[in-house]
């Protein structure tokens, strides 16, 4: 592995991380806001590229084909959240049928399992129209500001009476429940937020990569929880809401630069599964080995007795 390969992969792994940066923004709603496991993003992902990719071919406007990618992600987390709330069916089984269902979805979305968007142009396209950068910085720009956008109107989303509601429901339900308030709607909107900007990701990284496919969300779940969890033992769990939001965002970036690294490495493609499962085992295991570590430094430190008489 030479330098020179290394930082030639960089840019289109920084911008890459961004753009999957939406749908880490997505899982975090879920898993840290509302304490719910939702395996419904690795079909949700899909849903958007296959989504974006068919409409694109067709004609329709690369911008619209985004909107209309992110309706077609909060349709999906409706269905999960009306199996989970009507139905009372366990939120990460919900997730698992709306995910098996959606794989069908997607290939009668597109015709067929993989869709190449040959001819036609897409948001990367305009922008180094309008920019003369080559389309993996033009993707890079797009992402950071779609991903400042979306970390923007979350935050002025999650201060409003609604947001507010929506945290207090992962933090306490039975809380908000005394107070008048629908769990089952909070629950049910964050499923719909979560899945509509996970969808929204996959659509970006379809145009990005110029093709949508049926497998492009799998493991989508994985990465976006190794991201998240990248990010808080980097950056920590403090300050505000939005700070919190851009760090996990940092961390999807911070993992695909690991996996850049580790392909230039000479590593085999076939065991990035593998590698991103040990990943998220080391970052999940750090903070608990970190907390044990210091209860252990407290209790052997020699105890200083009540009352000792000092010197004048």
């Amino acid at each position: 592995m030479s330098l020179s390969s290394l930082l030639a992969a960089m840019p289109g792994a920084v911008s890459q991380g961004v753009m999957w940066g939406v749908m880490v923004l997505g899982v975090y709603i879920t898993f840290r806001v509302l304490d719910v496991a939702d395996l419904t993003v690795d079909g949700s992902f899909s849903l958007g590229s296959c989504t974006c990719a068919a409409l694109v071919m067709g004609g329709v406007d690369p911008v619209l084909a985004l909107l209309i990618a992110i309706l077609a992600g909060l349709a999906a987390g409706f269905v999960t959240g009306f199996l989970h709330t009507v139905f009372e069916i366990p939120a990460i089984l919900a997730g698992i049928l709306t995910q098996i269902a959606l794989y069908s979805i997607n290939i009668r979305i597109m015709g067929r399992a993989n869709l190449p968007m040959l001819k036609v142009e897409t948001v990367i396209d305009r922008v180094t129209g309008w920019i003369p950068v080559n389309k993996t910085v033009a993707s890079l720009i797009l992402g950071v500001l779609i991903v400042a956008a979306v970390i923007g109107i979350l935050y002025w989303f999650f201060g409003t009476e609604i947001g507010c509601a929506l945290r207090a429901t992962g933090n306490n339900e039975y809380m908000v429940r005394s107070l008048g308030a629908s769990t089952k709607f909070m629950k049910l909107l964050g499923l719909m937020v979560s899945n509509g900007l996970v969808a929204l990701s996959g659509a970006l990284v379809a145009q990005s990569q110029g093709y949508g496919d049926v497998n492009s969300g799998t493991g989508a779940i994985v990465i976006g929880l190794a991201s998240i969890v990248i990010g808080e033992v980097i950056f920590g769990k403090r300050f505000s809401f939005a700070y919190k939001l851009a760090s996990v965002v940092v961390g999807s970036v911070i993992y695909r630069i690991v996996i850049a690294f580790v392909l230039q490495a000479g590593l085999s493609t076939d065991d990035l599964k593998l590698l991103t499962a040990l990943v998220v085992a080391v970052a999940l295991a750090i903070p608990t080995v970190v907390k044990k570590w210091k209860m252990k430094k407290l209790v052997s430190a020699p105890a200083v007795p009540n009352g000792e008489d000092k010197q004048p």
